[in-house]
């Protein structure tokens, strides 16, 4: 636990202070007993069980010590489910997909996993859809509606080339619009002179203070190919510019690791999955990287991610609490008093 405010606890020093005056205001209160004109009266007075009058004094003590502590504003890691959250799933739609080693297909295999993926998570998580092969779009922008991203997967084209690392940029230009990411200045460079005119002069990309991998917990990216990059932004310098916002990106690679397959057609090609790169890209953003190589597995894989992103640790100010705390002591105190006493003492 840590604390805003730790030169407050010093406070904490005046606590002793409390149960001594206690007890000089009791010694007092004794002293006076003497004065009634009826030693009779002082000992019906002191019948009855004498630890009840301790009990609400014990209680207020414990209340302001607690309101001490929290003048300190403290802050703790606590679970706590996503207030707004962002979850993109970037899918690999290259021709590829089509391969039958993952049944009935790979695209189909990891359309249906997405699917029941959403299922699985809590109702509050926004989800989005970005799908890449040799160019990258948004299919469907973040949303709650589940039926629309439904429809976008199925509704998935599938093209030629594979292009993760234009895919990571388009996930992070939609989880940070205004920081001025641009797939095609990254990848081709600034050209003025073939510029139309009707396009407006882009404000040059944000210079960001990177970050904590990892530590963006509003976003994260879900990354699913099957094969390696044969065209767009460097997956690894996509993966930095990611790291460096914090956003975490978990990899899933399908398909077949050695790169032997065919399509439905019985014509040979060769997919290598590139499996390095995507456990680098997961490495570098505090992500995690899954193999998956049936149908089954990719359905577990999905499953444990949406398990896992209900609910994060976070480190939240729990000022609020111990203040809470404080005040239903002081009641509690109060309310003994009015019972056992007639009177708050």
């Amino acid at each position: 636990m840590s604390y805003l405010w730790p030169h407050f606890l010093w406070l904490l020093a005046a606590l002793p202070v409390l149960p001594a005056l206690y007890v000089w205001l009791m010694r007092r209160r004794a002293k006076a007993a003497v004065r009634f004109s009826s030693l009779g009266i002082v000992r019906v007075a002191a019948a009855g069980p004498n630890w009840r009058r301790h009990v609400p004094p014990a209680l207020l003590f414990c209340a302001f010590g607690v309101l001490l502590f929290a003048a300190a504003r403290p802050v703790a890691r606590v679970p706590l489910p996503w207030a707004r959250t962002q979850i993109l799933l970037a899918m690999d739609v290259s021709l590829s997909m089509r391969v039958t080693d993952v049944k009935p297909t790979r695209m189909e295999a990891a359309q249906a996993a997405a699917k029941g993926f959403l299922q699985d998570l809590p109702k509050h998580v926004e989800v989005g859809l970005v799908t890449f092969a040799g160019s990258s779009q948004v299919a469907q922008r973040s949303t709650l509606d589940r039926e629309a991203l439904v429809q976008a997967i199925d509704g998935i084209q599938m093209q030629l080339g594979t292009a993760v690392g234009n895919a990571i940029v388009v996930c992070l230009s939609e989880l940070f619009p205004d920081h001025g990411l641009d797939v095609g200045e990254l990848q081709f460079g600034n050209r003025p002179h073939g510029r139309s005119l009707d396009d407006k002069d882009k404000p040059p990309p944000r210079q960001v203070q990177p970050v904590p991998p990892g530590s963006y917990k509003s976003a994260a990216i879900i990354l699913l190919s099957d094969g390696r990059r044969t065209t767009g932004i460097d997956t690894l310098e996509a993966a930095r510019m990611a790291a460096d916002r914090g956003v975490r990106i978990y990899t899933i690679g399908l398909g077949t690791v050695d790169g032997d397959a065919s399509t439905p057609g019985g014509m040979p090609m060769y997919f290598q999955l590139d499996e390095p790169t995507l456990r680098e890209v997961a490495r570098m953003t505090g992500g995690e990287y899954q193999y998956a190589g049936t149908a089954e597995t990719l359905r577990g894989v999905y499953g444990s991610l949406g398990t896992r992103m209900q609910v994060l640790t976070r480190e939240t100010e729990v000022t609020g609490l111990f203040s809470l705390a404080s005040a239903l002591l002081m009641l509690v105190a109060g309310a003994l008093s009015l019972l056992w006493f007639q009177r708050v003492a």
